[in-house]
C-alpha cells in the first residue's frame, strides 16, 4: 500500500473529469468524483494510498494553498462591492447566530463538546469547493456568480479568522488582533504595489520571460504565495488568509488583456496539477470505518447536514435576500433554485474546519 501515491493520485484526476463527461443525466462536479474516488483508493476501501508524507503535503497544505491561490485571483472586489458584498456580511452574520444557538442548545443536551467549533462550522461555506463548480458551469460572470463569490468569500474567511482569533492560545487576544491587522496591512501594501508599481523595464522583462523556459511571472506568482502561507501561519493562522491574500495580489496585478496569458498559465498550474491533489487526498483521509461503526454518527450526520443547510442555507437561500440583488423577477426564481442547490456544496468545508480544529486540540 502507498508504493506509488502520487501515481495514483494523478491516475484519479485523469479518471473523474472522464466520468463526469458520461451521459447519466445529471452531471456531477469533478471535485465530487475526485473525492469519491479518493475514498475508493483509500485505506478504508481499496488500501491503494494514504494521506502520508509526499502526499499528505501535496494535498493537505500545497492542493489547499493553490485552491484558496485561484480563489483569490477570481475574487474581484470591483464585481462584488455594494449590493452582494452587503447581503454576503448580513447573511453570514445570520447564520453565525442561528449557528451559535442551535450549538448551545446541543451543548445542553449534551450532544456537542465544543458549541463554538460546531456554531462556527454551521456557518461555514465551502468557497474552495464553489469555485472550480462555477468555473466549469460558466457561471463566475453571472449575476448569480457575483452573489455566491461574495457569499462563498464572507462564509469561508469569517469562520477562519474567528477560529484564528477564539479558538488558538498562541498568543494573547491583543497580540492576535495586532498581529492581524498588520497582515492585513502588509497585504494591502502588496497590493497596492502590484496596481501601482509598474517599471517600463520591469515589465518588459517579465514579458520576455513569459514564454521562455523560465517562465518568471509564473514562478514570482508562486513565490509569493509561498511567502504569503508562511508569513500566515508564522503570525499563528491557517494557511488559507494568506493564499487568499496571495491570490488577490496576483489577480491585481494581472487584471485586463494584458494578464490574460499569465493567469492562463497560473490556472493550468493550479486546477492541473496541485488543485486535485486536495480533493483526492480528502477522500483518502475521510474515516469511512468510523462512520459505518458507530450508530451514534451515523444517526448524527444527516442530523448535522440538515443544521447546515438549515442554518447556512435559509440565509442565502431567502427570496427576499437574492430577489434584491437580481431585480429581474424573470430571472429571480431560477436563481434562487441554484443558490439553495449552492447550499449544499457547503457540507465539504466542515472538512476544512474540521481538521483546523484538531490542529488546535479541540474535541467536538
Amino acid at each position: 500500500m502507498n508504493s506509488h501515491p502520487v501515481l495514483i493520485v494523478l491516475a484519479i484526476a485523469v479518471a473523474a473529469p472522464l466520468l463526469a463527461e458520461i451521459p447519466i443525466g445529471v452531471r456531477l462536479p469533478v471535485v465530487v468524483l475526485e473525492m469519491v474516488l479518493g475514498i475508493i483508493a483509500g485505506p478504508q476501501v481499496l488500501g491503494l494510498a494514504t494521506a502520508e508524507g509526499l502526499l499528505g503535503w501535496l494535498g493537505g497544505k500545497l492542493g489547499l494553498a493553490a485552491l484558496f491561490f485561484m480563489a483569490g485571483m477570481e475574487l474581484d472586489l470591483e464585481r462584488v462591492r455594494g449590493r452582494p458584498l452587503t447581503l454576503a456580511i448580513r447573511g453570514w452574520i445570520l447564520s453565525l447566530v442561528l449557528g451559535l444557538v442551535v450549538a448551545a442548545v446541543l451543548y445542553v443536551l449534551p450532544i456537542v463538546h465544543s458549541p463554538m467549533m460546531v456554531g462556527l462550522a454551521l456557518s461555514t461555506t465551502a468557497l474552495g469547493t464553489l469555485l472550480p463548480i462555477l468555473r466549469d458551469a460558466g457561471q463566475l460572470e453571472t449575476e448569480f456568480g457575483r452573489l455566491v463569490l461574495a457569499a462563498g468569500g464572507v462564509g469561508e474567511f469569517g469562520p477562519v479568522v474567528m477560529v484564528s482569533l477564539v479558538l488558538t492560545g498562541q498568543y494573547s487576544e491583543w497580540l492576535k488582533i495586532g498581529l492581524m491587522l498588520t497582515f492585513v496591512a502588509i497585504a494591502f501594501a502588496a497590493a497596492r504595489i502590484a496596481l501601482g508599481a509598474r517599471p517600463p523595464r520591469v515589465l518588459e522583462l517579465l514579458t520576455r520571460t513569459m514564454e521562455s523556459s523560465s517562465q518568471l511571472p509564473v514562478r514570482l506568482s508562486l513565490l509569493l504565495l509561498a511567502v504569503f502561507v508562511v508569513l500566515s501561519e508564522n503570525f499563528g493562522f491557517e494557511l488559507i488568509p494568506g493564499a487568499f491574500a496571495a491570490g488577490m495580489v496576483v489577480g491585481l496585478a494581472s487584471r485586463g488583456e494584458a494578464g490574460k496569458p499569465l493567469r492562463h498559465k497560473v490556472e493550468a498550474v493550479c486546477f492541473g496539477f496541485l488543485v486535485p491533489f486536495f480533493f483526492v487526498t480528502s477522500g483518502i483521509k475521510f474515516d469511512l470505518a468510523t462512520l459505518l461503526h458507530s450508530a451514534q454518527a451515523m444517526l448524527l450526520l444527516p442530523a448535522f447536514l440538515i443544521l447546515l443547510f438549515i442554518v447556512r442555507g435559509c440565509p442565502g437561500g431567502s427570496r427576499h435576500v437574492v430577489c434584491a440583488a437580481v431585480p429581474d423577477v424573470r430571472r429571480c426564481s431560477a436563481v434562487q433554485d441554484r443558490s439553495i442547490c449552492t447550499q449544499c456544496t457547503n457540507l465539504t468545508n466542515l472538512n476544512t474546519l474540521t481538521l483546523d480544529h484538531s490542529t488546535h486540540g479541540k474535541d467536538l
